[in-house]
């Protein structure tokens, strides 16, 4: 699929991605192309589901969520059942901004985000420790972001 995106293409993921609000006139104007052509182009990749959508990006330190903890997940068991449960159930936790299946020494490694460390250990040993299968957890915090989300942190 990436060869048949050109420069034009490219131009515009970049665009989009740093300000999906931007009008398709001014998204013209940055891309070095035409109205018409440009808003035909953004139609097109999101029909082909290149972009897949758009979303307001909210600041997780101004809501008061800036204890980040990368937490290590093993399961007692690794059979297809086992992995759509977890899968299924992680998927409701709220505090889990993003979920990994790794090949690794542990099954899981997930991303959570709550506003201190007592909300933490609430979250891991009421929901996450519960999950399906879990076996055993091991928790990484984060003192820094330095690059998150594709952006750099100041």
């Amino acid at each position: 699929m990436m060869q048949d995106l050109d420069s034009f293409d490219e131009k515009i993921l970049s665009v989009l991605s740093a300000n999906g609000r931007i009008s398709i006139t001014d998204l013209a104007k940055r891309i070095g192309l035409s109205k018409t052509p440009t808003q035909l182009r953004v139609k097109r990749l999101e029909s082909e589901g290149i972009i897949s959508g758009y979303r307001a990006v909210l600041d997780p330190i101004k809501l008061g969520r800036d204890h980040v903890a990368f937490v290590e997940v093993r399961l007692t068991d690794t059979r297809e059942a086992a992995l759509t449960a977890f899968n299924e159930a992680v998927r409701q936790i709220a505090e889990v901004e993003e979920c990994y299946m790794l090949a690794s020494q542990f099954d899981y490694l997930l991303k959570v985000r709550t506003h201190d460390m007592k909300d933490y250990r609430d979250v891991l040993g009421g929901r996450i420790s519960a999950l399906p299968f879990v076996s055993h957890t091991s928790t990484h915090v984060a003192m820094q972001a330095v690059k998150e989300g594709g952006r750099w942190q100041s």
